[in-house]
């Protein structure tokens, strides 16, 4: 089958060994396992991250989030059958979807939105994830509640930020505040639901301030983290909470002592990861997400398509993604 490897580590995205197309052996389906003909693609910040900094013994296959049709399924599989439109995010410890076939375990895949078409549904389900398990899990806010407490959300635009602005909006009472930088980013994050806008390139509490906030009862830290962390812990209230997904050189956690601060890490491959005892949940969500998507309540968030899955494509959308100027998500298919 087709696939788009890379073979070295650490090679700048303008390298065209930095992505390859290669032909590789179709993959084997285990117990728990589809066998999904890929049709489209999305690309995320942690395909670059592996890209530069995992090295490799033999070609690697990024890419986690897809979507596609059920070709076949493994012994003990029991929620699909073959034929059945699915997307998914994938398992960071087996073969990625840029690929023609992809075999993922049924716990963590979910029904394709039957109103999307296969670029829109896979451009959801790793943001979708992280998304909600920051807020209803990590955060462990109630659905509905929220009331009175504010969200300022650093870096909004991006894939993660398209969808907690949505599901910050339509599933709790949070005052939900948005960064952006950049004029269309700011019109963007107010599209998506955001009750406020303020910049990130600019002092945070004076802006709050404007907004009568004298400070944020939850911050929840998309991007550059280390660059912001300053500013977040001086804006957050006293017994307030901290989450972030990124990956900082270092976070030294000893000034939120002061302010009795939660800290909070999310990483959606947790349960696939480690194959948790919850680890259908995630299946359970993305069937969620889609009956949302399908009942209107929830929007796609693909912002540019870079056309067919291949080497060229995706080494344009890696550079994207590393100018930090990506407006959600980007997206491929196989033509």
């Amino acid at each position: 089958m087709k696939a788009v490897v890379y073979t070295q580590h650490g090679l700048p995205i303008s390298d065209p060994q930095s992505l390859q197309d290669v032909e590789l052996p179709m993959p084997l389906a285990g117990p728990h396992d589809l066998l999904v003909e890929v049709r489209a693609v999305s690309v995320n910040p942690v395909d670059t991250k592996i890209r530069l900094g995992a090295p490799v013994t033999e070609p690697r296959v990024l890419g986690w989030d897809a979507s596609g049709i059920v070709r076949g399924v493994g012994s003990a599989v029991t929620l699909f059958k073959e034929g059945d439109e699915v997307f998914y995010a994938g398992s960071l410890l087996r073969p990625g979807s840029n690929s023609e076939y992809q075999a993922v375990d049924e716990r963590i895949v979910g029904r394709k939105p039957a109103s999307l078409d296969f670029a829109q549904a896979a451009a959801l389900p790793l943001t979708a994830i992280t998304a909600w398990e920051l807020l209803f899990d990590r955060l462990r806010i109630a659905e509905g509640g929220g009331s009175g407490k504010s969200l300022l959300v650093i870096g909004a635009a991006g894939g993660v930020g398209s969808i907690l602005l949505q599901l910050a909006r339509k599933l709790t009472a949070l005052t939900v505040i948005g960064t952006a930088s950049r004029e269309e980013t700011r019109n963007w994050v107010r599209e998506l639901g955001a009750h406020h806008v303020i910049d990130h390139a600019q002092p945070l509490r004076p802006q709050l301030e404007a907004l009568g906030f004298p400070a944020a009862d939850i911050v929840i830290s998309l991007t550059h983290t280390d660059k912001h962390y300053p500013a977040i812990v001086d804006v957050l209230a006293p017994q307030g909470q901290f989450a972030l997904i990124d990956d900082p050189a270092s976070l030294d956690a000893v000034p939120l002592k002061r302010k009795s601060i939660s800290l909070h890490w999310e990483l959606m491959f947790t349960r696939s990861m480690f194959e948790t005892d919850d680890m259908i949940k995630q299946h359970k969500l993305l069937n969620l997400v889609a009956q949302m998507v399908d009942e209107g309540s929830l929007r796609t968030t693909l912002g540019e398509h870079y056309g067919s899955i291949s080497a060229e494509n995706l080494r344009r959308a890696h550079a994207l993604i590393e100018s930090g100027r990506a407006v959600g998500k980007i997206v491929l298919e196989h033509c």
